[in-house]
């Protein structure tokens, strides 16, 4: 008996994943407070995210300009902003816990945003940043992460077919059109532009 393989979303799936281990943090670490609360748990969600913001954001880079040799944080910004004004400002939220984020709110004239700023220091000087590993940075690492991948599989999107819907992390109003319920369950359309 054969397998037949399509073609999956990796990082809509890689995203839920890492959004689901978030989820069980939150059993242990109210979201509500507790922003400079650090730990190695939340120091892995951190570097996790941040890593595939990363491969997100040049994939992005990619699918927007195919001759895009763009590889660093501040690079993508001078590629992304331009063709996608909306990034910078979209919300995020977590509705179980009241919070919004806008994960890319400053970034800018070649300035990272501040959770990749604490993020390289995590990653490059851990044993004198570790506190930069908090919740704050990690909670803003995601919602970047699903900022992302959301522009990097728009189509998809708006289209209600990213599967699986995510446990913690919902859009603003504005960016949101609707639910979809197909073949294998209900999914989200979002509106990016």
């Amino acid at each position: 008996m054969g397998i037949q393989r399509q073609e999956t979303l990796i990082h809509w799936n890689f995203f839920l994943s890492i959004e689901e281990d978030l989820d069980r943090l939150g059993r242990f670490v109210d979201f509500s407070a507790n922003d400079d609360a650090f730990s190695i748990e939340i120091a892995r969600l951190f570097l996790a995210a941040s890593a595939e913001v990363d491969v997100v954001l040049k994939q992005l880079c990619k699918a927007l300009n195919p001759d895009s040799e763009a590889s660093s944080i501040n690079a993508y910004q001078a590629e992304l902003l331009t063709v996608l004004p909306n990034f910078q400002e979209f919300e995020v939220i977590l509705p179980r816990y009241g919070l919004t984020l806008k994960p890319w709110i400053d970034w800018g004239n070649n300035h990272p945003p501040f959770w990749w700023q604490d993020h390289n220091k995590v990653k490059h000087h851990r044993h004198e940043h570790f506190d930069k590993a908090n919740l704050k940075n990690c909670l803003n690492s995601i919602a970047a992460l699903y900022v992302s991948v959301l522009h990097l599989y728009q189509q998809q999107a708006s289209e209600g077919g990213l599967l699986q819907l995510p446990r913690l992390f919902n859009v603003a109003d504005r960016h949101f059109g609707g639910t979809e319920m197909g073949r294998y369950g209900h999914s989200f359309k979002y509106n990016l532009l």
